[in-house]
Order: structure tokens, then C-alpha cells, then sequence
């Protein structure tokens, strides 16, 4: 059972159809409870880092997550969630993050390019990622994103993209894995990704 936090910012049906799509079952909550102990967890989000984390310290879902993360069980973070793992974000402010990660998101330095960074963009593995598993190397992924993550230990980024500068669009670490992008929203490559942390076992 894939459980998917409920904080009112993300496209959690869509994650929710995506993983039904593959047969899997999911659920969507916010209840403290069962974000604590549920056997998989996804943290979708779209929308301010401050919000995002204010909302979910209201409804007591920032420490049932952290706990969760520290319980060893797998973990997704998707774009916003992703962000959220880290120890602070820069968004309208300066505001506390998750921790799980060391490091802050930023604004993109996109150059000339526009941002949002909106659309289709290539992800070049680092690393072999155990939710890439079958997904060609290279494949492309839907982004929507304004922030990117700036981490302190590099050894934990496992695909970069490129828009304007190199970003992380893959963070990894034992059981907690975040994507910049939105694998509901990117085809069979994302169904894959999907697919591969249903049946990840740290």
C-alpha cells in the first residue's frame, strides 16, 4: 500500500490514479497516524516552500514525516516534496525545511531561459538509482519548478537536468528518494519510476 500525504498543495490524485494505473494501491490521508506508519510514503507538492511547511506543521504531518524517514521505509518526494527534505528553503523568505537533507532550495538560475522551467527535460543518471531501474538512461521527465535544491553533500545527488545551469533533479539516500520532476505526469518512463519504488526494498 503506497500512502500519499494530504496537505492540500500537489496533484495527489493524479499520483494516486498513476500508481492504480500500475495496479497498486493507494491511499491519500492526512492523518498524522497513518503517515507514521504507513509501509510506503509519497510527498507530492506544487506551490510555496513557507506555505507547504506551515500548513503541514498545522496539521502535525512535519514530525509524523520525519519519523517516517527515520524508520528506515521508503520514501518519495516529488518536486515541492523533494524540496521539502532539506534543511531550509529560500522561497519568499527563509524558512525551515524538513532536515533530512543538509542543504537549502534556491531560486533557478536560468540564464535567458524563462522560468518557470515548464516542460519536458532530460535526466542524466550519476548514479545507478534503484527507481530508474528499466528506465532508459537519458529519458525524459516532465518538470514544473521555479526552486531548485542546493545540497551540501553532493553524494547524495543521483540525476542532474540541465536548464540554464545544472540542477539536482535526483536526490537519493538509503530508503529516501526525491525527484524534481512529476513522474505522474511523464509517460511510461514515469510509470516505471513509479513502479520501481513500489517494489524498492532499502
Amino acid at each position: 500500500m503506497i500512502t500519499i500525504v494530504d496537505y492540500g498543495m500537489g496533484n495527489l490524485y493524479s499520483v494516486r490514479k498513476a500508481f492504480e494505473r500500475l495496479g497498486i494501491p493507494a491511499r491519500v490521508t492526512s492523518d498524522p497516524d497513518l503517515v507514521r506508519c504507513a509501509e510506503r510514503l509519497v510527498l507530492p507538492g506544487v506551490g510555496a516552500f513557507g506555505d507547504a511547511v506551515a500548513i503541514l506543521e498545522s496539521r502535525g504531518l512535519l514530525g509524523a514525516i520525519r519519523e517516517f524517514c527515520q524508520a528506515g521505509r521508503p520514501f518519495l518526494g516529488i518536486c515541492l516534496g523533494m524540496q521539502l527534505l532539506l534543511t531550509a528553503g529560500e522561497e519568499g523568505g527563509l524558512y525551515p525545511g524538513l532536515g533530512v537533507f543538509r542543504g537549502k532550495t534556491r531560486r533557478l538560475r536560468a540564464g535567458n531561459l524563462k522560468v518557470p522551467h515548464v516542460g519536458w527535460n532530460r535526466v542524466d543518471a550519476a548514479k545507478k538509482i534503484p527507481i530508474f531501474k528499466n528506465v532508459p538512461d537519458k529519458s525524459f521527465f516532465y518538470f514544473v519548478h521555479s526552486y531548485v535544491v542546493e545540497l551540501d553533500d553532493s553524494d547524495v545527488i543521483a540525476a542532474t537536468t540541465e536548464y540554464g545551469e545544472s540542477f539536482p533533479s535526483v536526490i537519493w539516500e538509503k530508503n529516501i528518494f526525491g525527484v524534481q520532476f512529476h513522474p505522474e505526469k511523464s509517460g511510461e518512463a514515469g510509470l516505471l519510476l513509479l513502479g520501481n519504488f513500489a517494489e524498492f526494498v532499502p
